[in-house]
Protein backbone atom coordinates (compact mmCIF):
# COMPACT_ATOMS: atom_id res chain seq x y z
CA UNK A 1 0.00 0.00 0.00
CA UNK A 2 1.69 3.18 -1.14
CA UNK A 3 0.40 6.23 1.14
CA UNK A 4 0.37 9.95 -0.19
CA UNK A 5 2.45 12.65 1.67
CA UNK A 6 0.10 14.05 4.32
CA UNK A 7 -1.78 17.29 2.87
CA UNK A 8 -3.87 19.45 5.14
CA UNK A 9 -7.26 20.56 4.06
CA UNK A 10 -7.29 24.46 3.01
CA UNK A 11 -10.68 24.79 5.21
CA UNK A 12 -9.33 23.64 8.73
CA UNK A 13 -6.19 25.64 9.27
CA UNK A 14 -4.19 25.33 12.34
CA UNK A 15 -2.81 22.71 14.85
CA UNK A 16 -5.53 23.47 17.40
CA UNK A 17 -8.52 22.84 14.58
CA UNK A 18 -6.87 20.00 13.54
CA UNK A 19 -6.58 18.26 16.77
CA UNK A 20 -9.82 18.81 17.67
CA UNK A 21 -12.26 18.47 14.88
CA UNK A 22 -11.32 14.12 14.63
CA UNK A 23 -12.89 14.03 18.24
CA UNK A 24 -16.12 15.37 15.89
CA UNK A 25 -16.16 12.45 13.47
CA UNK A 26 -14.24 9.73 14.73
CA UNK A 27 -17.27 7.42 13.88
CA UNK A 28 -18.71 4.01 15.24
CA UNK A 29 -16.70 1.63 17.39
CA UNK A 30 -15.34 -1.48 16.06
CA UNK A 31 -16.59 -4.97 17.44
CA UNK A 32 -14.48 -5.60 19.87
CA UNK A 33 -13.78 -8.66 22.01
CA UNK A 34 -12.47 -7.76 25.51
CA UNK A 35 -9.68 -9.70 27.02
CA UNK A 36 -8.37 -9.26 30.57
CA UNK A 37 -4.61 -10.35 31.57
CA UNK A 38 -3.29 -10.67 35.36
CA UNK A 39 -0.34 -8.97 35.42
CA UNK A 40 2.57 -10.63 37.24
CA UNK A 41 2.16 -8.27 40.17
CA UNK A 42 -1.55 -9.22 40.86
CA UNK A 43 -3.07 -6.38 39.07
CA UNK A 44 -4.68 -6.11 35.51
CA UNK A 45 -4.98 -4.71 31.94
CA UNK A 46 -7.58 -4.86 29.69
CA UNK A 47 -7.20 -5.35 25.93
CA UNK A 48 -10.30 -4.81 23.20
CA UNK A 49 -9.36 -7.35 20.28
CA UNK A 50 -10.29 -7.44 16.77
CA UNK A 51 -10.19 -10.98 15.94
CA UNK A 52 -8.65 -11.53 12.33
CA UNK A 53 -8.27 -14.61 9.81
CA UNK A 54 -5.81 -17.39 10.87
CA UNK A 55 -2.44 -16.76 10.25
CA UNK A 56 -2.95 -13.43 9.55
CA UNK A 57 -0.35 -10.42 11.02
CA UNK A 58 -1.45 -8.38 14.68
CA UNK A 59 -1.32 -4.92 15.53
CA UNK A 60 -1.16 -3.91 18.53
CA UNK A 61 -1.82 -0.40 19.75
CA UNK A 62 -1.00 1.78 23.06
CA UNK A 63 -3.43 4.53 23.28
CA UNK A 64 -2.35 8.35 24.71
CA UNK A 65 -3.03 9.96 28.18
CA UNK A 66 -6.66 9.18 29.33
CA UNK A 67 -7.31 7.38 26.29
CA UNK A 68 -9.01 3.76 25.71
CA UNK A 69 -9.96 1.55 22.56
CA UNK A 70 -12.95 4.41 21.86
CA UNK A 71 -10.13 7.24 21.37
CA UNK A 72 -11.13 8.22 17.42
CA UNK A 73 -7.61 7.03 16.73
CA UNK A 74 -7.93 3.71 18.00
CA UNK A 75 -11.62 3.36 16.24
CA UNK A 76 -10.04 4.20 13.02
CA UNK A 77 -7.03 2.09 12.56
CA UNK A 78 -9.06 -0.96 14.08
CA UNK A 79 -11.90 -0.42 11.79
CA UNK A 80 -8.54 -0.46 8.87
CA UNK A 81 -7.36 -3.96 10.69
CA UNK A 82 -10.70 -5.80 10.80
CA UNK A 83 -10.77 -4.75 6.69
CA UNK A 84 -7.74 -6.54 5.84
CA UNK A 85 -8.89 -9.96 8.00
CA UNK A 86 -5.62 -9.05 10.32
CA UNK A 87 -5.83 -9.34 14.02
CA UNK A 88 -5.91 -5.90 15.93
CA UNK A 89 -5.75 -5.38 19.81
CA UNK A 90 -5.62 -2.16 21.57
CA UNK A 91 -4.46 -2.33 24.78
CA UNK A 92 -5.52 -0.77 27.66
CA UNK A 93 -3.23 1.00 30.24
CA UNK A 94 -4.10 0.30 33.99
CA UNK A 95 -7.08 1.92 35.04
CA UNK A 96 -8.23 3.12 31.02
CA UNK A 97 -10.08 0.37 30.52
CA UNK A 98 -13.28 1.80 32.41
CA UNK A 99 -12.75 0.14 35.74
CA UNK A 100 -10.00 1.25 38.14
CA UNK A 101 -6.77 -0.88 38.83
CA UNK A 102 -6.04 -2.76 42.00
CA UNK A 103 -2.68 -0.94 42.79
CA UNK A 104 -1.45 2.15 43.87
CA UNK A 105 0.09 2.61 40.78
CA UNK A 106 -1.63 3.66 37.21
CA UNK A 107 0.47 3.86 34.27
CA UNK A 108 2.62 6.51 33.14
CA UNK A 109 4.64 7.71 30.27
CA UNK A 110 7.59 5.76 30.31
CA UNK A 111 6.21 2.47 31.68
CA UNK A 112 8.82 0.06 29.36
CA UNK A 113 8.43 -2.58 30.88
CA UNK A 114 4.56 -2.59 31.09
CA UNK A 115 4.86 -2.44 27.39
CA UNK A 116 7.65 -5.28 27.48
CA UNK A 117 5.59 -7.85 28.95
CA UNK A 118 2.72 -6.89 26.87
CA UNK A 119 4.27 -7.43 23.85
CA UNK A 120 6.40 -10.51 24.96
CA UNK A 121 3.29 -12.06 25.88
CA UNK A 122 1.99 -11.08 22.63
CA UNK A 123 4.63 -12.46 20.57
CA UNK A 124 4.34 -15.80 22.31
CA UNK A 125 1.22 -16.04 20.48
CA UNK A 126 3.11 -17.42 17.45
CA UNK A 127 1.01 -14.39 14.94
CA UNK A 128 3.48 -14.55 11.63
CA UNK A 129 3.96 -10.85 11.96
CA UNK A 130 3.02 -8.46 15.07
CA UNK A 131 3.19 -4.43 14.35
CA UNK A 132 3.65 -1.85 17.32
CA UNK A 133 2.03 1.45 17.19
CA UNK A 134 1.70 4.21 20.29
CA UNK A 135 0.29 7.58 19.88
CA UNK A 136 1.26 9.79 22.17
CA UNK A 137 1.72 9.12 25.80
CA UNK A 138 1.52 5.56 24.40
CA UNK A 139 4.15 6.32 21.12
CA UNK A 140 6.53 7.89 23.89
CA UNK A 141 6.56 4.74 25.81
CA UNK A 142 6.69 2.35 22.92
CA UNK A 143 9.81 4.32 22.14
CA UNK A 144 11.31 4.25 25.11
CA UNK A 145 10.73 0.34 24.74
CA UNK A 146 12.17 0.10 21.49
CA UNK A 147 15.41 1.90 22.57
CA UNK A 148 16.37 -0.03 25.77
CA UNK A 149 15.58 -3.43 23.72
CA UNK A 150 17.84 -2.66 21.06
CA UNK A 151 18.09 -5.57 18.89
CA UNK A 152 16.37 -7.61 21.19
CA UNK A 153 12.84 -5.55 20.15
CA UNK A 154 13.37 -7.14 16.59
CA UNK A 155 13.02 -10.44 17.77
CA UNK A 156 9.48 -9.42 19.73
CA UNK A 157 8.59 -6.65 16.87
CA UNK A 158 8.36 -6.73 12.89
CA UNK A 159 8.28 -2.82 12.65
CA UNK A 160 7.03 -0.53 15.15
CA UNK A 161 5.38 3.02 14.51
CA UNK A 162 5.01 6.35 17.20
CA UNK A 163 2.70 9.02 16.54
CA UNK A 164 2.70 12.33 17.98
CA UNK A 165 5.10 11.61 20.62
CA UNK A 166 5.64 13.65 23.67
CA UNK A 167 9.70 12.69 23.03
CA UNK A 168 10.41 15.82 25.34
CA UNK A 169 7.89 15.34 28.01
CA UNK A 170 8.91 18.71 29.88
CA UNK A 171 8.80 20.67 26.89
CA UNK A 172 5.67 18.99 26.36
CA UNK A 173 4.52 20.05 29.94
CA UNK A 174 5.96 23.21 29.44
CA UNK A 175 3.90 24.03 25.88
CA UNK A 176 0.38 22.57 27.91
CA UNK A 177 0.51 25.25 30.88
CA UNK A 178 -0.20 28.63 29.12
CA UNK A 179 -2.44 29.72 26.51
CA UNK A 180 -5.02 28.08 25.01
CA UNK A 181 -3.34 24.91 25.34
CA UNK A 182 -4.53 24.96 28.71
CA UNK A 183 -7.98 23.88 27.35
CA UNK A 184 -6.09 20.51 26.83
CA UNK A 185 -4.32 19.72 30.37
CA UNK A 186 -7.87 21.17 31.73
CA UNK A 187 -9.81 18.39 29.66
CA UNK A 188 -7.34 15.98 30.93
CA UNK A 189 -7.19 16.98 34.49
CA UNK A 190 -10.99 16.14 34.52
CA UNK A 191 -10.97 12.70 34.67
CA UNK A 192 -7.29 12.49 36.24
CA UNK A 193 -7.51 14.16 39.66
CA UNK A 194 -11.17 12.13 40.43
CA UNK A 195 -9.00 9.28 39.23
CA UNK A 196 -5.93 10.38 41.36
CA UNK A 197 -8.67 10.84 44.43
CA UNK A 198 -10.72 7.77 44.47
CA UNK A 199 -7.03 5.81 44.71
CA UNK A 200 -6.01 8.21 47.89
CA UNK A 201 -8.88 6.71 49.36
CA UNK A 202 -8.20 2.89 48.69
CA UNK A 203 -4.32 4.40 49.78
CA UNK A 204 -4.39 7.02 51.98
CA UNK A 205 -1.31 9.01 52.32
CA UNK A 206 0.54 8.01 48.94
CA UNK A 207 -0.19 11.43 47.35
CA UNK A 208 -0.68 15.00 48.70
CA UNK A 209 -4.33 15.29 47.82
CA UNK A 210 -3.82 19.23 48.67
CA UNK A 211 -1.77 19.75 45.98
CA UNK A 212 -3.79 17.23 43.16
CA UNK A 213 -7.23 19.09 43.73
CA UNK A 214 -5.31 22.50 43.47
CA UNK A 215 -3.54 21.19 40.19
CA UNK A 216 -4.03 23.41 37.52
CA UNK A 217 -2.00 21.74 34.88
CA UNK A 218 -0.28 18.70 34.13
CA UNK A 219 2.85 19.34 35.71
CA UNK A 220 0.95 19.95 39.06
CA UNK A 221 -0.77 16.88 38.62
CA UNK A 222 2.52 14.99 37.82
CA UNK A 223 4.29 16.42 40.69
CA UNK A 224 2.06 15.67 43.32
CA UNK A 225 0.37 12.19 42.25
CA UNK A 226 1.68 10.50 38.94
CA UNK A 227 5.71 11.24 40.33
CA UNK A 228 5.14 9.54 43.89
CA UNK A 229 2.96 6.87 42.56
CA UNK A 230 5.20 5.54 40.35
CA UNK A 231 8.92 6.19 42.07
CA UNK A 232 10.14 9.25 40.71
CA UNK A 233 11.28 11.87 42.34
CA UNK A 234 8.72 14.95 41.56
CA UNK A 235 7.81 15.92 38.25
CA UNK A 236 11.45 16.87 36.78
CA UNK A 237 12.45 13.45 37.35
CA UNK A 238 9.87 11.59 36.29
CA UNK A 239 10.39 13.71 33.17
CA UNK A 240 13.97 13.21 32.60
CA UNK A 241 13.62 9.31 33.48
CA UNK A 242 10.82 8.56 31.05
CA UNK A 243 11.56 10.94 27.89
CA UNK A 244 12.13 9.10 24.89
CA UNK A 245 13.76 11.89 22.57
CA UNK A 246 17.82 11.29 24.43
CA UNK A 247 16.74 7.62 23.30
CA UNK A 248 16.27 7.65 20.25
CA UNK A 249 19.81 6.65 18.15
CA UNK A 250 19.30 2.90 20.10
CA UNK A 251 16.37 2.44 17.66
CA UNK A 252 17.16 -1.12 15.77
CA UNK A 253 13.69 -1.85 15.06
CA UNK A 254 12.33 -0.27 11.85
CA UNK A 255 10.00 2.47 13.04
CA UNK A 256 7.98 5.57 11.96
CA UNK A 257 8.15 8.30 13.65
CA UNK A 258 5.48 10.90 13.03
CA UNK A 259 5.01 14.22 14.01
CA UNK A 260 3.28 17.69 12.87
CA UNK A 261 5.53 20.46 12.92
CA UNK A 262 1.96 22.28 14.50
CA UNK A 263 1.52 20.09 16.98
CA UNK A 264 -0.05 22.12 20.24
CA UNK A 265 1.67 19.78 22.58
CA UNK A 266 5.72 19.54 21.80
CA UNK A 267 6.82 22.63 20.24
CA UNK A 268 9.13 22.17 16.71
CA UNK A 269 12.14 22.81 18.55
CA UNK A 270 11.64 20.18 20.86
CA UNK A 271 11.70 17.67 17.96
CA UNK A 272 14.93 15.35 17.58
CA UNK A 273 17.07 16.24 14.64
CA UNK A 274 17.53 13.68 12.02
CA UNK A 275 21.20 13.24 13.42
CA UNK A 276 20.22 11.93 16.25
CA UNK A 277 17.73 9.36 14.95
CA UNK A 278 19.21 5.64 14.51
CA UNK A 279 19.31 4.63 10.61
CA UNK A 280 16.51 2.77 12.03
CA UNK A 281 13.83 5.36 12.31
CA UNK A 282 12.10 7.05 9.60
CA UNK A 283 11.20 10.56 10.96
CA UNK A 284 8.17 12.36 8.89
CA UNK A 285 7.30 16.06 10.10
CA UNK A 286 4.01 17.21 7.82
CA UNK A 287 4.15 20.79 8.74
CA UNK A 288 0.19 20.83 9.36
CA UNK A 289 -1.86 17.65 11.19
CA UNK A 290 -1.93 18.73 14.62
CA UNK A 291 -2.12 16.59 17.85
CA UNK A 292 -2.96 12.94 16.54
CA UNK A 293 -5.27 15.10 13.71
CA UNK A 294 -4.68 14.69 10.52
CA UNK A 295 -7.79 15.32 8.93
CA UNK A 296 -7.64 15.57 4.70
CA UNK A 297 -10.38 15.44 2.02
CA UNK A 298 -13.45 17.77 1.97
CA UNK A 299 -15.70 18.98 4.76
CA UNK A 300 -16.44 17.13 7.17
CA UNK A 301 -13.27 15.71 6.24
CA UNK A 302 -11.98 12.06 7.04
CA UNK A 303 -9.01 10.54 9.78
CA UNK A 304 -8.36 7.48 7.50
CA UNK A 305 -4.95 8.99 6.30
CA UNK A 306 -3.07 8.52 9.86
CA UNK A 307 -4.43 3.91 9.95
CA UNK A 308 -3.37 4.00 5.96
CA UNK A 309 -0.01 5.38 6.77
CA UNK A 310 0.77 3.31 9.34
CA UNK A 311 -0.33 0.30 7.67
CA UNK A 312 2.15 1.21 4.63
CA UNK A 313 5.26 1.15 7.11
CA UNK A 314 4.35 -2.19 8.40
CA UNK A 315 3.23 -3.71 4.96
CA UNK A 316 6.97 -2.71 3.98
CA UNK A 317 8.45 -5.35 6.81
CA UNK A 318 6.11 -8.03 6.28
CA UNK A 319 7.62 -11.44 6.13
CA UNK A 320 7.44 -12.90 2.44
CA UNK A 321 4.47 -15.17 2.63
CA UNK A 322 2.44 -12.23 2.48
CA UNK A 323 1.47 -9.85 -0.39
CA UNK A 324 1.23 -6.22 0.22
CA UNK A 325 -1.94 -5.09 -0.82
Amino acid sequence: MKTPHYLAPEWLPGGHAQTIWPLLIKGPLPRYRRERWDTPDDDFIDLDWIDGKPGAPCVALFHGLEGSSRSHYARRLMHAVERRGWHGVVVHFRGCSGEPNRLPRAYHSGDSQEIDWVLRRLHARGYPALFAAGVSLGGNGLLKWLAEQGDLASGIVNAAAAVSAPLDLAAANTALSSGFNLVYARHFLRTLIPAALAKDRQFPGRIDVGRVRAARTLRDFDDAATAPLHGFNGADDYYARSSAGPLLGAVQTPTLLLNAANDPFLPQAALPRRSALSAAVIFEMPQHGGHVGFVHGALPGRIDWLPQRLLAHFDAHLPPQFSVR
